[in-house]
């Protein structure tokens, strides 16, 4: 019933549109205004220019950085043209990608400033900020058409996301698509990672970063143990001289768990809204809402868990320990220092396989019915008394102290 309620809703459109399911109700994304912390700051800026400092682009870009709490630490530096400002993007000027756990920001020397950041409502929201001079004002527009052509699709859940793409760029920084690309998430071999990107820091498996391509000559993985770009680009034009590898990683993971956070999210309320439109007395959470709901908590279960994260090798991975160490003071702790930053870089990235992402704004405001589901999925795991499930590696002594670490910070 729910299903042909659903086609009726979308036949009586006229044939002419085209609706997105994230533009229908109840969260009209593109027509509701966004309340997020750079919305915000937007009108901060409105009624007083003054309050962005700096006299150069790359100073309101740290200042913009530091509004929004996005560390300058987390930058990793892309050179081939897969953005909206290609035409400025080639391995001497790459487009600097910085993040925290709520928000993402993209910065090409010479251009704008693109801004990904979660809301309550909308979850992600898409802007470009037009960075001014010390006599003009930085402009910011919300984006909801350009962004989403490349991120709202089957490869962000089919919702506004985050993803991390590997090509092989040639030597202008051109995408040569006939030798393939590849979307990347923890779970990819490091051999199949990283083309386009500059990658400082080292592992000892070979990948395809840090080089250009020729069409169809052989495109082998290699190794590299760069310390920063000095050597390789005009540092000056860029907060920091790395692009880090342990950063790099993290926004592997975190790209996805933050497209099936919002995917989960959006689908619920939708479905909600169209089982209550079927019977407004009922509970959608007993019918179709409640079926999305256990399927969408499953897979968010099985990401916060790190299943099927790729090997790093028996050497481990070694990167910017400033980054290291910002990333891990982020996270909640317990009182005798644990928590789900604790970095392994040895055969996995995180020392316990419980995603940091629970503490994330995205998963904090699902609809409790879903929080619920993951929570449950998640003791379900930690507070088994063996370890005969579907996660024979996570060990007792680890699904312990991870127990130990959501409880102590208020998960549970």
């Amino acid at each position: 019933m729910l299903s042909r309620l659903t086609g009726f809703l979308f036949l009586a459109l006229p044939l002419h549109a085209q609706v997105d399911a994230w533009d229908l109700p109840p969260v009209n994304y593109s027509g509701t205004p966004a309340r997020d912390r750079l919305a915000l700051l937007a009108e901060k800026w409105a009624k007083d220019p003054g309050s962005l400092h700096g006299e150069t682009p790359l100073e309101r870009v740290r200042g913009i950085l530091a509004e929004l709490h996005v560390p300058e630490a987390s930058q990793v530096l892309v050179f081939s043209k897969t953005s909206k400002q290609n035409g400025l993007i080639e391995p001497g000027n790459p487009r600097a990608l910085f993040f925290s756990r709520d928000c993402y920001c993209g910065y090409v020397p010479g251009g704008m400033m693109e801004v990904v950041i979660h809301d309550a409502v909308l979850g992600p929201v898409f802007y470009t900020i037009d960075l001014g001079s010390p006599t003009q004002p930085a402009r910011v527009e919300r984006d909801s058409s350009d962004c989403l052509s490349c991120h709202a699709t089957s490869r962000t859940e089919n919702v506004p996301g985050l993803l991390v793409r590997s090509v092989y760029p040639d030597g202008d920084g051109h995408a040569l698509l006939s030798m393939g690309s590849g979307l990347i998430t923890h779970q990819t071999p490091v051999a199949e990672r990283w083309g386009g990107y500059y990658v400082t820091g080292s592992i000892a498996l070979p990948h395809l970063g840090n080089r250009t391509y020729v069409e169809a000559r052989e495109a082998m993985p290699e190794t590299f143990a760069w310390k920063d770009l000095r050597e390789k680009i005009n540092v000056a034009k860029y907060p920091r001289a790395t692009s880090d590898i342990v950063a790099l990683m993290v926004l592997e993971h975190q790209c996805q768990a933050h497209n099936l956070l919002t995917a989960a999210g959006l689908n619920y309320r939708r479905a909600c809204y169209l089982g209550k439109a079927m019977d407004p007395q009922g509970n959608p959470d007993e019918g179709s809402a409640g079926r999305l709901a256990d399927h969408a908590a499953a897979k968010i279960v099985e990401w916060f868990l790190f299943a099927g994260e790729a090997d790093q090798g028996v050497d481990g991975v070694e990167g910017d320990e400033e980054f290291q160490k910002q990333f891990e003071a982020s996270v909640p702790h317990t009182a005798d220092g644990e928590s789900l930053a604790d970095f392994q870089l040895n055969g996995r990235l995180f020392k316990n396989r419980c995603s940091y992402m629970i503490y994330s704004e995205a998963f904090q405001q699902l609809p409790a019915p879903l929080k619920n589901r993951v929570i449950a999925g998640l003791r379900k795991v930690f507070e088994a008394t063996t370890t005969d499930d579907a996660y024979p590696d996570i060990k007792l002594t680890e699904r312990r102290r991870i127990a130990r670490i959501l409880h102590e910070t208020g998960v549970w």
